[in-house]
């Protein structure tokens, strides 16, 4: 093996994926595919025997998810770079992978040449994101904000707008519904309004 080849283990649960993770790297020239795993416990226990550069994880995995595995792969190498894959660009789910310490962020499912050039970004720039992550991100910092609401009131009502029920939003933002609850009335306090209709019929005239 050269050793400018950079070592990379896989870990997603869709067993059908394995086979093409297989092929995809045999056309690799930088990079050697040296583990594939079905969980996060298995890459963990296995971990020494490979000691890998880069890591691609599925979020949605069994027991540990692939965003609070990052935490137990940085106990094993705080240097190792760690790539991210869901099927939805969820920018809740991508902010929290990143703050998590993600390097890169892939919508599933991905090809051979989205791979390719997912562990070239990575090698050379040190991170990735696929063009509709970029998208997503972009377009939440574009969404309108209004300044005498807090960051979280305006996420809240951003999901409002869209329709979402408390239990929805809760789930997106990671937090309980009574928590959702609670800044909801806040922002009924704000506009000097007393339900949801009242209050998205205020915005817009705002």
């Amino acid at each position: 093996m050269k050793t400018n080849t950079l070592k990379i283990i896989i870990v997603d649960d869709d067993v059908h994926m394995h086979d093409e993770y297989k092929n995809y790297f045999k056309t690799y020239q930088d990079f050697e595919l040296c583990g594939m795993y079905f969980s996060v416990k298995e890459a963990l226990f296995d971990y020494g025997y490979c000691l890998p550069d880069i890591i691609v994880s599925k979020v949605a995995l069994p027991e540990i998810d692939g965003i609070d595995a990052i935490r137990y792969f940085r106990k094993k190498n705080r240097n190792v770079h760690i790539i991210m894959m869901s099927p939805e660009p969820d920018f809740e789910i991508i902010k929290k992978a990143f703050k998590n310490g993600a390097n890169g962020y892939l919508t599933c499912p991905v090809s051979k040449k989205r791979l390719h050039k997912a562990l070239n970004s990575i090698k050379y720039e040190g991170a990735t994101m696929s063009n509709d992550i970029v998208k997503k991100v972009i377009s939440n910092f574009h969404r309108k904000s209004y300044q005498f609401l807090s960051d979280r009131e305006n996420e809240i009502i951003d999901y409002l707008c869209k329709g979402a029920t408390y239990k929805i939003i809760a789930d997106k933002l990671f937090v309980t519904t009574s928590t959702i609850n609670f800044h909801i009335q806040n922002i009924y306090l704000k506009l000097n309004v007393s339900s949801k209709s009242e209050a998205l019929s205020k915005l817009r005239e705002l």
